[in-house]
Formats: C-alpha cells, sequence, structure tokens
C-alpha cells in the first residue's frame, strides 16, 4: 500500500511546483503600470524610454515663401535675397548664363558707281604693257614694218588675240598714215579709240535684277575650280546690295563643305538670307529652295552659287544643266554669270565656250586682273564668245569687284598720261 502512494506523491508534488512556477511568472510587478498606461511614455515616472515607443515630433511646415511685392508703376519690383547658407553648409552654386554671341555687324558696301576708276592703279602690270609699251612703240619718230611688227607682238602677249591684233593694227597703221599723228596725245587718243571699239562698248552690261511677274530674278554663277567663283559670288551680293538690292544665297556648291561656309560669311556682313543643303546633297533641290526662299521672303534677286565644273567633265556639266532646268520651275533664269581667271590667258576661253554651250552664258566675272599683264583677254573673250564682261575683278578686298566699262577700262590700261 506504501509503495502505490509514492509515485502518487511524486505526481502531486510535481503538479503543485508546475502551479507555483506559473503564478510567480504571471504575477505582475510591483509598482508595474497598467498595459493602457504602459503604452506611454512614463516620463513622470522618470522610466527609460524605449526607442521603439518615442514618436517623432511632426516636421514643421516650412513657411510659404513671400512673392515679390508689385513695384508701383516706375519703380523696379523688389526681388528679397537668397537667405544664407546656415553654418556649416555650402552655399549653392549661381548659375551664371552665357554671354550671348554678338551679333554680326551690318556692313554697307562701297558704291559701284565710279569703283573701276579707284581702282585703275591694280592695273599697273598691264599699264607697263599698254601704257608704257604701246605708247612708247607708237611714239617712233619712223614706224616701220618692223615697228608695226612689235606693236602686234605686244597687243598678243597681253592676249588680245590674233584677229583681234590684226584689226587693231591695220586700223592704226591707216589712221597714223592719213591723220600724220605724231604728238604724244595724239597717238594716245588713237590708241584709246581703237581699243575701246575692240570692247564693244555696246553690249548691255547691266546686270538683270528685280522682281520679274511677281518673282525674284535668279542669278547663276558658274565656272571652273580655282577661277574665284565662290568669293566672286560674295562680291557680287555685295555689288547688288550695294545697289540697293535685296538678296538670297543659295549654296548650291555641296560638294565642298568650306563653300557654303564661305559663302554665309558673305552674306552675314552684308545682312543676307543663306539657304544651303547637307554635304553632298542635291545642288538642284538647294537651288530650287533657294528660289522658293527668295518668293517667301519678298526679295528682288536670288544669287545661286553652283559648284566649280571642268570643262571636260560631261557627267558634271549635265548637272549644272539639269540646275538649271530645275530653278525654272519657279520662272526663268535672267542671269548665268561665268567666273573667269584673267591669268588663265588664252584658256580661259576654252572654258568659256563649253559653258556657254550648256548654261547659255549672258555675262562674263573677270577675276585677278590685277595680277595679270594680260588685260587683253577682255577683249579676246568678247570676241570670241560675244559676250559682255560685265564685272571685273582688281583685289582681295570685299568691294574690289567693279562694273565694268570699256571708256573707263582703256584708260585705266593706258594709265596716267
Amino acid at each position: 500500500m506504501k509503495d502505490a502512494l509514492v509515485p502518487v506523491l511524486v505526481v502531486i508534488g510535481l503538479l503543485l511546483l508546475a502551479g507555483l512556477t506559473l503564478f510567480l511568472v504571471r504575477r505582475p510587478r510591483r509598482g508595474a503600470l497598467p498595459p493602457t498606461e504602459q503604452q506611454r511614455p512614463g516620463i513622470e515616472r522618470g522610466e527609460q524610454i524605449p526607442p521603439s515607443v518615442i514618436t517623432a515630433p511632426a516636421p514643421e511646415k516650412p513657411a510659404p515663401e513671400k512673392a515679390p511685392e508689385k513695384a508701383a508703376p516706375g519703380k523696379p519690383a523688389v526681388v528679397p535675397a537668397p537667405a544664407p547658407p546656415a553654418p556649416g553648409e555650402t552655399a549653392p552654386p549661381v548659375e551664371v548664363a552665357p554671354p550671348k554671341p554678338a551679333e554680326p555687324e551690318i556692313e554697307t558696301p562701297e558704291p559701284t558707281a565710279g569703283r573701276l576708276v579707284r581702282l585703275r592703279a591694280r592695273l599697273s602690270r598691264s599699264q607697263n604693257v599698254f601704257g608704257k609699251g604701246l605708247l612708247g612703240l607708237l611714239s617712233r619718230d619712223h614706224l616701220d614694218d618692223d615697228a608695226w611688227d612689235e606693236v602686234e607682238e605686244s597687243l598678243i602677249s597681253a592676249d588680245v588675240g590674233v584677229q583681234a591684233t590684226t584689226e587693231i593694227v591695220a586700223k592704226l597703221r591707216e589712221r597714223t598714215r592719213v591723220l600724220g599723228t605724231r604728238t604724244a596725245g595724239d597717238l594716245r587718243a588713237l590708241l584709246t579709240e581703237e581699243l575701246t571699239e575692240a570692247l564693244d562698248p555696246k553690249l548691255d552690261r547691266s546686270l538683270h535684277t528685280g522682281v520679274v511677274d511677281g518673282k525674284p530674278s535668279v542669278i547663276l554663277v558658274v565656272g571652273v575650280n580655282g577661277a574665284g567663283k565662290t568669293t566672286s559670288c560674295g562680291k557680287i551680293a555685295r555689288v547688288l546690295v550695294a545697289d540697293g538690292h535685296t538678296v538670297v544665297l543659295g549654296a548650291a556648291d555641296t560638294f565642298r563643305a568650306a563653300a557654303a561656309e564661305q559663302l554665309a560669311t558673305w552674306a552675314s556682313r552684308v545682312g543676307a538670307q543663306v539657304v544651303r543643303g547637307p554635304e553632298g546633297g542635291d545642288p538642284a533641290a538647294v537651288a530650287f529652295d533657294a528660289v522658293k526662299k527668295g518668293i517667301d521672303a519678298g526679295v528682288d534677286t536670288v544669287l545661286i552659287d553652283t559648284a566649280g565644273r571642268l570643262q571636260n567633265k560631261v557627267g558634271l556639266m549635265d548637272e549644272l544643266g539639269k540646275i538649271k532646268r530645275v530653278v525654272e520651275k519657279h520662272g526663268p533664269v535672267s542671269e548665268t554669270l561665268l567666273v573667269l581667271d584673267a591669268t588663265a590667258g588664252q584658256n580661259g576661253l576654252s572654258q568659256a565656250r563649253v559653258f556657254t554651250e550648256v548654261a547659255d552664258v549672258t555675262g562674263v566675272v573677270l577675276t585677278k586682273l590685277d595680277g595679270t599683264a594680260k588685260g587683253g583677254i577682255v577683249i579676246a573673250v568678247q570676241r570670241a564668245l560675244g559676250i559682255p564682261v560685265k564685272l571685273v575683278g582688281l583685289g582681295e578686298g570685299p568691294d574690289d569687284l567693279a562694273p565694268f566699262d570699256p571708256a573707263q577700262f582703256v584708260s585705266a590700261l593706258l594709265g596716267d598720261e
């Protein structure tokens, strides 16, 4: 019986021990707050507040920025200065607006009237052949066949051309024989008349510009590489502006990127607009757009610079014909100016012949006349092609392109009396 009660007593003891332990664990500590109060920080009791129960204060709302006061009429508005940075903080960088690029200064080209007279000293090399050479030969006491042969050689060396030289010498021989002129003044007047007549002063040398049927006139500028075509195109624009015209330039030389930039520089100096296309683009499309721009802008003249062409490049010459056909969809081409290098001499004539067949050239721009003694090329070009020289270049200055006048030109060739 005793042995049977021992396990029972052990079990009862273990149960009592477990109950006592549970009672002690669940009993609240003395001074502990009720659960509802335990959720609030016990500031009054001086208890340490666990971090998890600290509630951060609500952030203060920034004060609304004060709008700048409206200024009274006639007074500037008051803008509050920015607040200084707090200690230890770095002030934000002040953004400075980049300076605006300066507007290109618009130049006023020199008047075209009288340019050739002002630039006559630039023909000093040709003056040595015509003024000193020819007049010196004609002033001899006895003009025999040898003297006249020297006169012929002088004219041919000046690129007057064989046929023109033969005619001029024949007239001079006849007039000196009949009139018996021997004084320097008489010989000078005689030579002036013959050279002026050889230049055919009756030819129309004006530039056909202005509005035609409500559309601007179109001038094509053509020529071989190296003749100064793009530079001449820019100078022609200055001539037109100096005469009171408004101009749009078309940079149809798309094969040379520098040509478009060069033309844009010339245009900016006189306030003209430029139409250009992508490098290697279709020149005819650029020419077409330039004329359209000219119509929209209401200008009276569109000047189109074309790519330099070699006279033996059939494909390129055909392309030049295409440009002309495309432009004529807007209206007829008023002028086609051929730029020739005076220093090229007689070789310029073969170039000119090919261009006249393709582009129907109406006038010649003869450049670099100041750098050659062969001023007679003016006579040779006109007599060989029947095309008037309309402009001559006598220097590298922006206004060194002058309208051509036969009488003034011959006077400049012969130099001072």
